[in-house]
């Protein structure tokens, strides 16, 4: 909903809320936010009944510099996970082993507050790179309070199967992007949730028999209609699929 949320950002949290989705999540931009924007997004939210359980950062929110003030805000926000959503994927292992490094620290100065980090993948952590999957690096050495936020549509593109990922991984899989994916290169990300190759009963009975999941989130990059509409169908197919 990025085109919307730009436009319109209360009015879009009222429109998703009346399709009846019950969360949202705020990405990155939401950090340029004022204190009086974030408080009025939150009264918003309250009166709709639907929650903020997660914001998407840049890497550099997690710098001493901005850590406080992302701890602030999701806390005005109500939310109980800080996500680390981007950083730069031309990395070797030092430069992945870094990552957990930061995500760590920023567990230290989140942690007291109640907030909890986290980490989206995208396609890149599941190639190799000197012989090792940047993901399994990051659940290694990340502490296992770190939600492991599983972006399914590009875990799939990356070559990885979501199912063996969650089941892996107990516990660490909190939060679920639920975003299929097309072999069709001209389709991809676009498809509709439901319509792509994604074993959707398998990763949800995964996610919930050892994955601790606590909540799902549509994530969609576009597709044939517009984002509304998009929205409305993906939420149509989830509960097509989860009922």
């Amino acid at each position: 909903m990025r085109e919307a949320l730009k436009k319109d950002p209360e009015g879009t949290v009222r429109a998703v809320a009346a399709m009846g989705y019950q969360a949202v999540e705020f990405y990155a931009p939401y950090f340029e936010w004022t204190e009086v924007q974030v408080k009025q997004m939150r009264k918003v939210m309250d009166d709709l009944g639907i929650k903020c359980y997660s914001t998407h950062n840049d890497e550099n929110y997690f710098s001493a510099k901005n850590i406080e003030r992302v701890r602030d805000l999701n806390l005005f926000l109500g939310c109980k996970y800080v996500v680390m959503a981007w950083t730069e994927q031309s990395k070797g292992l030092d430069g992945w082993k870094a990552v957990a490094g930061e995500l760590n620290l920023a567990s230290e100065k989140l942690e007291p507050a109640g907030l909890r980090a986290g980490y989206h993948n995208h396609q890149a952590e599941w190639a190799l790179v000197s012989g090792q999957r940047p993901m399994d690096l990051l659940a290694k050495e990340t502490k296992p309070s770190v939600m492991l936020q599983l972006d399914v549509g590009t875990c799939l593109e990356g070559g990885a199967d979501p199912v063996a990922w969650i089941r892996a991984n107990p516990g660490r899989i909190r939060s679920i992007h639920c975003k299929d994916w097309s072999r069709d290169p001209a389709v991809a990300y676009k498809t509709l949730f439901g319509e792509g190759v994604a074993d959707w009963k398998g990763i949800f009975s995964a996610a919930e028999s050892v994955g601790g999941i606590e909540y799902y989130l549509v994530e969609q990059e576009g597709s044939r209609f517009s984002e509304m509409e998009t929205a409305r169908r993906c939420l149509q197919g989830f509960r097509a699929v989860r009922a």
